[in-house]
């Protein structure tokens, strides 16, 4: 069909020719090895400090396209390098993985963020498959140990609450494990694997997804309860629509079409609900109950909101033939390549003011790295590749 296969040209193109190559030219630490990640519009290095979530997501990003896409050696050095970077300086000699170090790798910020360690999995799982390393495999397998034992208390004792008055816990990490722990399978054991898929399912599913709500909450008791105060009232529309993909592809993974038709419906109610009907985009944050909410930043439109969103209407379609879900990725389609895409220079804005106009005009800093634009283009890229083929087919995929 060619209104797919434009569509995937236009994808392929953008990741191959443009995103990649920005990334593999200008993030590169030639001298100390890892990834700058704080880099300007054109490219240029704003600052050098090196944060673990983002030099993981990167080894990931290389080594992934590597596996699946093509054996280029230039992507396999380059994940190679952020990982010895990683393996050197990233943790604690016990895989208790620091949020930011030096360039030089000295360490910044402590091990309290629980993402250090499940972005080190994934690079780390994903690398030993590019390089048979067994090192690389041990790394990714102590680490998703460590997540495990962390998941009733993620912060441990960088933890600023104060325990046992509002006990509370949040849609993240459930969200995150559904993804690493597909990424990771073929290092973990079968039984294990499907006991820990299971939990998380059920966790996105039915404790943190409110059918009274029709929507995803990013906070509740820790019996699972809403609860009214900020963050029990916290709906980030972009998480949830991020976590439902996670969803559709276990659904696939397991054979189970409800979980799939459940997870496509309920991305639809995420990205109806979120959008924003005076000015376009889907908002940041928002409060279940319409009240003020205390993000200051909650009306802007973010890069990786909308990205995720066009992978889950994407996939919702294929999946399942929701025109529903071909008419939100069409319409999200064209608010990204309009507002987020730069016309003059590699790589994509992150930040908008809710009118859609450029914020800050980085394309790389403490939050945004090598991530959800080349992870977004490659996913839309290989979906409508199979739907250019068979774009009224969805039956034989379970």
């Amino acid at each position: 069909m060619v209104y797919f296969e434009k569509l995937a040209a236009q994808y392929k193109q953008e990741l191959l020719n443009k995103v990649l190559p920005f990334w593999l030219e200008k993030s590169q630490d030639k001298e100390y090895g890892g990834y700058f990640t704080c880099l300007d519009r054109q490219g240029n290095v704003f600052d050098t400090d090196k944060f673990i979530w983002l030099q993981g997501r990167e080894v990931w990003m290389f080594a992934m396209l590597y596996n699946k896409v093509e054996k280029k050696q230039e992507w396999l050095d380059c994940a190679v390098q952020g990982a010895e970077f990683l393996k050197k300086y990233g943790h604690d000699g016990k895989y208790n993985w620091y949020f930011s170090l030096t360039r030089e790798g000295q360490p910044l910020v402590e091990p309290y963020n629980i993402f250090s360690y499940t972005f080190a999995t994934l690079a780390f799982g994903q690398l030993s498959l590019a390089t048979g390393r067994q090192e690389y495999a041990d790394i990714a397998k102590k680490t998703f140990d460590i997540i495990l034992s962390k998941v009733d208390h993620p912060k441990g004792k960088w933890d600023k609450t104060y325990p046992g008055t509002r006990n509370m816990k949040g849609f993240a990490l459930p969200m995150i494990l559904c993804n690493l722990a597909l990424e990771i399978e073929p290092l973990l054991e079968k039984e294990f694997m499907q006991k820990t898929i299971e939990t998380c399912i059920h966790e996105v599913m039915e404790v943190f997804y409110r059918p009274e709500l029709g929507l995803i909450v990013e906070n509740v008791s820790t019996s699972g309860e809403l609860l009214d105060n900020f963050d029990g009232r916290l709906l980030n529309p972009g998480h949830a629509i991020e976590a439902m993909w996670f969803i559709m592809d276990l659904g696939v993974r397991l054979q189970r079409k409800e979980l799939v038709e459940k997870a496509v419906q309920i991305a639809l109610q995420e990205v109806e609900y979120g959008w924003d009907k005076k000015h376009g985009g889907i908002f940041y944050f928002m409060d279940r109950l319409g009240h003020p909410v205390q993000q200051l930043e909650w009306d802007q439109k973010l890069w990786w909101v909308h990205i995720e969103t066009l992978i889950s209407m994407l996939k919702g379609y294929q999946l399942t033939g929701s025109q529903e879900c071909l008419a939100w990725f069409e319409k999200v389609h064209q608010y990204v390549w309009a507002h987020f895409a730069d016309p003059e220079y590699p790589e994509w804005f992150g930040y908008l003011n809710r009118q859609g106009e450029v914020l800050l005009p980085l394309k790389g800093g403490k939050w945004k790295g090598c991530f959800h634009v080349p992870r977004g283009l490659y996913q839309c890229w290989q979906v409508l590749e199979k739907l250019k083929y068979n774009p009224n087919e969805f039956t034989g995929i379970y």
